[in-house]
């Protein structure tokens, strides 16, 4: 296969093989050497090139697909990678987007809307938003950024005054 040019690996083997016939026929040592070096080099630049770009296409593949999951969630903002720092900021701010009371907010309404009032299905929901950001900081590392933990507080609450005033208890009274 010829990776990104004329160096492949059937290039390189016939290369070297030449080369060490140069080296029998001539002996010249150091010049073989420094064929031997550019050779690599270019075998090894076209490796890292091919990787990166198929590397490249999953990324773009990956981040497209992150875009159609924001589009899902109802952002319909700038693409995130070309925010500035700023715009950035405002996304996560109070008033943002990804801000801790709209992201609560889209979190709460999943599973209070999702149960349709149901009380064991909204426990259910209650008890797997906080699953999953316990799977979130495992997969992290340990603690997450302050803005999660104060999102996911956020979150629980609200999902307990939905209980509370649908007449549930907030406390699991089948434990």
């Amino acid at each position: 296969m010829n990776i990104l040019g004329n160096i492949s690996s059937m290039n390189l083997y016939t290369s070297y093989s030449q080369l060490q016939v140069n080296k029998n026929e001539s002996g010249q040592q150091s010049s073989i050497n420094l064929e031997i070096q550019e050779l690599s080099f270019s075998f090894s630049s076209t490796s890292t090139n091919f990787q990166a770009s198929v590397a490249n296409d999953q990324f773009q593949k990956n981040y497209e697909e992150f875009q159609n999951f924001l589009g899902s969630i109802g952002y319909d903002g700038k693409p995130i990678a070309e925010l500035n720092q700023e715009e950035a900021s405002a996304l996560v701010g109070d008033d943002g987007f990804f801000g801790i009371d709209k992201t609560a907010e889209r979190i709460a309404n999943f599973v209070i809307q999702g149960s349709g009032g149901d009380e064991d299905m909204m426990r259910a929901g209650r008890e797997g938003i906080l699953q999953g950001f316990n799977e979130a900081e495992d997969m992290w590392g340990g603690k997450l950024p302050d803005i999660s933990y104060k999102t996911i507080e956020k979150a629980t609450q609200m999902i307990d005054e939905a209980m509370h005033n649908l007449g549930y208890s907030i406390m699991d009274e089948k434990v």
